[in-house]
């Protein structure tokens, strides 16, 4: 016993310390990249590789704020464009019939979101499953017809937000580089709220319930409470997502904030990188991006729907070959090639 003391103490040292610097080295990679993401768009000025790069943060926050019910919880919603697009309509509304200043009406927007969340999980998480994900996509098509048939908030015509000025007092900018940084810090934003809930209690009570619900409900956790909390906080963020939109386009309407096509690329992005993983969407969201590039190089206009046939392959994929998304297949394999040789 006392031999095998000695070897134990001497090899606790090394074993205590190797968290701390894995740590730091993934707090040093993460200071980098946002580093490179701040001066990225300095050394690529062109306008239009400007506009690819915000696309490309856009849809990275939208998959980190599905992440947080649909990876940690464990919930798939594949209805989530009826928050994006409920948060773009909240702020392009107070903007345009009721003056309200867009930093103000940002905030107000996510607000409606996860406002909008509480009926919705109060109904659908009732179901379990693919019964769950069906019933989202249902809420979206309502939302959908709703803002295809309300007068007042500009039916299938859609509503235009006024160029009368511009600067960050209104979130008007002539150039792509201020919307750049609002789609950055925006991401930043999201990537910090689910660090905290994947730190915290709330984290641990989400992915008890995503992996044992039964055992979880036995101990006392609300299923229901806490599942209707990662959907506000998912929808929140999803609805300023949309409200950034709006102040980007200048222009929203029905088919191009709440379509189900929408609501299938913000969840895949997640998928595709990594569920349940903090950078997993932003990885996700960066190859659909490309993705979305070069068929539109390739078919031309919209991509002729290339982009939607890929995603589908995609997902195939995913399910059958690599559940744990692109982050966890290279994390894997570096695990691998770490592992010692027998």
């Amino acid at each position: 016993m006392g031999g095998d003391a000695t070897p134990a103490g001497l090899g606790a040292s090394p074993s205590t310390s190797a968290p701390g610097r894995g740590l730091a080295r993934r707090w040093a990679l993460a200071g980098l990249g946002l580093g490179v993401l701040i001066l990225l768009p300095l050394v690529f000025a062109n306008p239009s590789t400007q506009n690819l790069l915000i696309l490309a943060l856009m849809a990275a926050q939208l998959g980190v704020a599905w992440n947080i019910i649909g990876g940690y919880a464990g919930q798939i919603s594949l209805g989530h464009a009826a928050f994006y697009g409920v948060g773009a309509y909240t702020s392009t509304i107070l903007f345009t019939r009721y003056g309200v200043n867009p930093w103000l009406a940002m905030p107000a927007a996510g607000a409606m979101a996860a406002l909008l969340s509480l009926p919705i999980g109060w109904s659908c998480f009732r179901l379990r499953g693919h019964y769950f994900a069906m019933a989202t996509i249902a809420v979206a098509e309502i939302t959908q017809i709703v803002f295809n048939n309300w007068e007042f908030a500009g039916a299938a015509v859609g509503l235009t937000l006024p160029m009368d000025e511009d600067g960050f007092g209104v979130l008007i900018f002539a150039s792509k580089l201020p919307y750049y940084y609002l789609a950055l810090g925006l991401l930043v934003l999201s990537l910090g709220v689910s660090f905290a809930v994947e730190k915290s209690y709330l984290g641990f009570y989400f992915r008890a319930i995503k992996d044992e619900p039964d055992a979880a409900q036995s101990v006392g956790v609300s299923l229901a409470r806490y599942k209707q909390l990662a959907l506000a906080l998912s929808s929140f963020l999803t609805g300023l997502g949309g409200s950034l939109y709006a102040q980007k386009e200048l222009y929203i309407d029905p088919a191009s904030v709440l379509s189900t096509g929408l609501s299938i690329k913000i969840a895949l992005a997640a998928i595709l990188g990594g569920v349940g993983t903090l950078f997993g969407p932003v990885l996700g969201a960066g190859i659909l991006t490309a993705i979305e590039q070069l068929t539109r190089q390739l078919f031309g206009g919209s991509g002729r729907g290339g982009d939607l046939i890929i995603y589908a392959l995609l997902i195939i994929c995913i399910a059958v070959y690599y559940p744990e998304g692109v982050l966890g297949w290279v994390l894997r394999h570096r695990a691998r090639g770490k592992a010692p040789r027998p």
